[in-house]
């Protein structure tokens, strides 16, 4: 019966794309000729070429994805020597030039990074994916990800940049994918893998994956515990992860997965600091009842059908379901959260509660075709969303300093938001010689986000509303690509690419009485320009090296109005980021001795980031200033080799100063919510012993020199003040396979 229902799915969805597709094949390049050079050839799917070094470019084609034309790369995690336990992305992304991390989650389970000047803040500047769906809260009013895979589950990293819009949506900076462990991996029907890892401040992490495969069939269902102290007072964490998947291959043309995700933490948020506290002891803490708590729900069944080798279609539904709760006090860090002498006890504490509820359905189709005695490939899909967020905030809590979320009477703010979208898009691989391909490529999006509920009461208990509103968008985005080879490990690439960043709830809550929405509101939109040169000069020299240029039009901004006490939400002005990012790979070994199994390698990602604010911004105090979280410079280095049965690694990152806001402030200020963030420099090492085939010891030291430093200056959670990152700490893990 469910195969009969699968086969009504597949012909709904040729209905819903009606083009007919062709298997993805590795390479578009050298198929030209008369009509009878088309021919089926067997099925290949090559993700990545056997290597071992973990940074690797993707192919031009994979399952339904198009990546030539665009800057991408992928990590292979088995690949990386560091602290995966933590989810340290500075060592697993080093080799990405230009990858800004805020390290300000001791966990490493809210991840925030960016590229070329935009905010890392919980990355929500890509569009952020596992599994190719979706993982933030709302990829279009509320696009956070307050939940990140533990990379002890994860197979590889997918990182597209700017151009990746066309194909996955809003977005300025990119997309990344995490494909997590489904057994698709295992060689044998039953594989077990257990990672165990001690570390400093009382880490402990516990992953175990038991996983198989056979010809009809493949899973994998894993567990990630994690439990911790922080690195700093008050900054207790503990998270758990489930993954199972399961893939039923019902002949050589039908795939089923269904997959079904949980995540949960909670940790304890140590506050911010001023300067003045973060100079005499960066690791103390002046909170010790601020929590926040996460569960992530996330069911999704992917359909892939391919009857012939010319043929393949995928259709993805996925659901979010998570909630994240907080309770604590974000009064100004100089104020001192102590003990009332008139009741005996700490003041009562702020609650706030969001609900996350959404459903996505995505439906690709892949076809190669010829036209012009050239092998041509077509991308086209759709995708439908419905996102719904119930915002609850302002209750009053407990004296309590545990985590609790009870409070007293009604929370005064109640808001709900929705939004829905539905698009489509596609593009085209054109080869127009045995060298050169053109990728154009067009998406056309509708977008409604809806805001409606209750902003607070008055002094009276009157509700005071927020301004009902229903915002309607319709546009289209275009895109080109190309790609000159100049060997099949080698060549030029340019992308050009739309890109829009929808207009955020966080825009549409206007206080009653004081803020208004500009009725003219616009999405943020903007565009994408690399130009650069990637692949292999020699055998043992690997490149990347390219130019950038990405225009911020329409940023959103609040504005007083003249004459008034209102503030207004409105488009403020553009921004521009220009730079370069460039990535050198040096097989030192391979150079001296061609072919053999020892490896040493040497390394450098280097990024430079201009990013200004126009000059017709509509705030003449910014207008010409730097864009705010825009380090100049960022650079990773290393080296590493391997003698088996041992290999070492040693990388140091360089991050140079950034402002904290608009106005580039350099002094810092009372609440240190705004002034410089200085540069810093560290040293990560990290070694590994292959104690048997399937026994591994790995031992590291993150931060050598105990460099003091932070990366951010928050406003609100998980400060307001400075946020510290980590000082030094070690660990050491053991993998085992059986």
């Amino acid at each position: 019966m469910f195969y009969y229902f699968t086969r009504f799915l597949v012909c709904l969805g040729c209905f819903f794309v009606p083009i007919y597709p062709v298997v993805a094949q590795k390479d578009t390049l050298h198929t030209t000729g008369a009509t009878d050079s088309l021919r089926s050839l067997p099925r290949v799917v090559v993700i990545s070429r056997p290597s071992s070094n973990e940074f690797q470019f993707l192919p031009e084609v994979a399952g339904t994805s198009i990546f030539a034309g665009k800057k991408h790369a992928q990590i292979q995690m088995q690949q990386v020597l560091g602290n995966i336990s933590a989810n340290n992305l500075r060592q697993v992304l080093a080799k990405i030039p230009g990858i800004h991390v805020w390290e300000s989650d001791p966990s490493g389970i809210q991840t925030g990074i960016a590229a070329r000047g935009l905010s890392p803040n919980r990355s929500w500047e890509f569009n952020m994916r596992q599994n190719g769906y979706d993982i933030a809260s709302d990829p279009y009013g509320y696009p956070e990800a307050y939940y990140t895979p533990p990379l002890a589950g994860v197979q590889r990293m997918e990182i597209v940049r700017g151009q990746g819009a066309l194909q996955y949506g809003p977005q300025m900076g990119g997309m990344v994918n995490y494909i997590l462990a489904n057994g698709s991996e295992c060689k044998s029907p039953l594989e077990i893998k257990f990672l165990q890892t001690a570390g400093s401040f009382n880490r402990n992490h516990s992953f175990i994956n038991v996983a198989g495969k056979t010809a009809t069939h493949y899973g994998s269902a894993w567990i990630d515990y994690q439990l911790g102290e922080g690195g700093r007072q008050n900054s207790r964490f503990s998270t758990v992860t489930g993954f199972g998947s399961y893939t039923r291959i019902f002949d050589n043309q039908l795939k089923v997965t269904w997959e079904m995700l949980g995540h949960q933490q909670l940790s304890q948020q140590p506050g911010g600091l001023t300067d003045a506290q973060f100079e005499r002891d960066p690791y103390q803490s002046v909170r010790s009842r601020n929590w926040m708590g996460i569960q992530w729900l996330i069911p999704a069944i992917t359909i892939s059908y391919q009857p012939t080798e010319k043929l393949l279609w995928e259709t993805k539904i996925s659901a979010v379901i998570g909630n994240r709760n907080s309770v604590g006090l974000l009064t100004p860090i100089q104020l001192p959260d102590s003990i009332n002498p008139i009741t005996g006890t700490y003041n009562p504490r702020v609650v706030a509660i969001d609900q996350y509820r959404n459903l996505s359905f995505e439906s690709k189709v892949l076809m190669k075709y010829l036209f012009a005695g050239q092998v041509n490939t077509l991308l086209t899909g759709i995708r439908l969303f419905s996102g719904q967020t119930h915002r609850w905030g302002n209750g009053k809590g407990s004296t309590e300093s545990d985590y609790q979320l009870s409070i007293a009477g009604s929370f005064p703010q109640d808001l709900l938001f929705t939004s829905s979208n539905a698009a489509w898009f596609a593009e085209n691989i054109i080869p127009i010689t045995n060298r050169l391909l053109l990728i154009p490529g067009v998406r056309a999006e509708w977008i409604r986000t809806q805001a409606a509920g209750r902003q607070s009461f008055s002094a009276s208990g009157n509700e005071l509303r927020i301004q009902e509103m229903q915002r309607d968008r319709y546009f289209v985005l275009a895109g080109v690509g190309a790609e000159y080879h100049f060997s099949p490990n080698s060549e030029l690439y340019m992308g050009w690419a739309q890109s829009y960043r929808p207009i955020q709830f966080s825009n549409l809550q206007a206080a009653p009485i004081t803020d208004l929405v500009d009725p003219a509101l616009k999405d943020a939109s903007g565009y994408n320009v690399d130009f650069g040169y990637r692949g292999k000069l020699r055998p043992w020299l690997q490149l990347d090296a390219s130019l950038f240029y990405l225009q911020y039009n329409n940023r959103i901004g609040v504005i007083s109005q003249p004459g008034t006490n209102n503030r207004l939400i409105t488009n403020l002005g553009n921004s521009v980021s220009k730079g370069i990012e460039a990535m050198a790979d040096w097989n030192i070994a391979q150079w001296l001795h061609p072919g053999t199994r020892h490896e040493w390698s040497f390394f450098a990602s280097y990024s430079y980031t201009d990013a200004r604010y126009g000059q017709q911004h509509a705030d003449k105090k910014i207008a010409g200033n730097r864009v705010e979280n825009a380090p100049q410079h960022i650079l990773r280095t290393g080296t590493s080799f391997s003698i088996h049965p041992f290999s070492f690694s040693l990388q140091f990152n360089y991050v140079d100063e950034a402002y904290s806001d608009a106005n580039n402030t350099v002094l810092p200020g009372v609440n240190a919510q705004s002034g410089l963030i200085p540069s810093y420099r560290l040293i990560d090492i990290t070694s590994q012993v292959q104690v048997t085939k399937n026994c591994t010891i790995q031992v590291g030291i993150n931060n050598l020199l105990a460099e003091r430093y932070f990366t951010r200056r928050a406003s609100g959670y998980p400060g307001p003040g400075v946020i510290p990152a980590v000082g030094r700490n070690g660990f050491i893990t053991a993998s085992i396979k059986l």
